[in-house]
């Protein structure tokens, strides 16, 4: 296994792939109802060419340091879960966010916790990085659970942290430094 591609028993993490496209464009439509709460390219309409336009954006954000995006997928099937990644890497102080989403219809089997566990280990040991962060609207509940789960400290609700939907929200920031693992 690369450095880039890693499972444990519930989920694999892998890079984005051009064929990932069609998969990734089923489960965000799917998804709209929840996913698309949080997440304002999570719509209907989304297309094939705005989901290889988004493959294409990890794969050079990946060649350039500035992101690593993952496929979340079966360990033994390869069906695909949703994303996840480590991203807004701030090299100057040596920290990142890490973000997720799971397609509605495998939500609630910790595929997100699983995943999220896979992002820290990858920040941590691969990146170097001293402190990752999982900023969440304070009403997306799952999401903030998925926080909880995997050790991170609640630091605050930071107001206008996050934009979405052309709008600002709050955010609820929850950090982890390498000593927690």
């Amino acid at each position: 296994m690369d450095a880039y591609t890693r499972a444990n028993e519930i989920v694999r993490i892998r890079p984005f792939e051009k064929s990932d496209a069609e998969n990734f464009v089923a489960a965000a439509r799917e998804s709209v109802p929840v996913v698309g709460k949080w997440m304002d390219w999570c719509r209907a309409d989304y297309s094939i060419e705005q989901a290889q336009a988004w493959i294409d954006s990890c794969q050079q954000n990946s060649a350039d340091g500035t992101a690593y995006e993952f496929a979340l997928v079966d360990h033994s099937t390869g069906e695909f879960f949703g994303g996840a990644g480590v991203n807004q890497i701030n090299a100057a102080h040596n920290f990142a966010n890490i973000g997720y989403w799971v397609r509605q219809s495998r939500q609630r089997r910790g595929i997100a916790t699983a995943a999220v566990l896979l992002l820290i280990e990858f920040a941590f040991q691969e990146l170097k990085l001293t402190r990752v962060e999982l900023v969440i609207r304070p009403d997306n509940l799952p999401s903030r659970r998925v926080a909880e789960k995997v050790g991170a400290t609640l630091e605050s609700i930071a107001r206008n942290r996050i934009v979405s939907y052309r709008k600002p929200w709050e955010g609820a920031i929850y950090s982890l430094i390498p000593e927690q693992l």
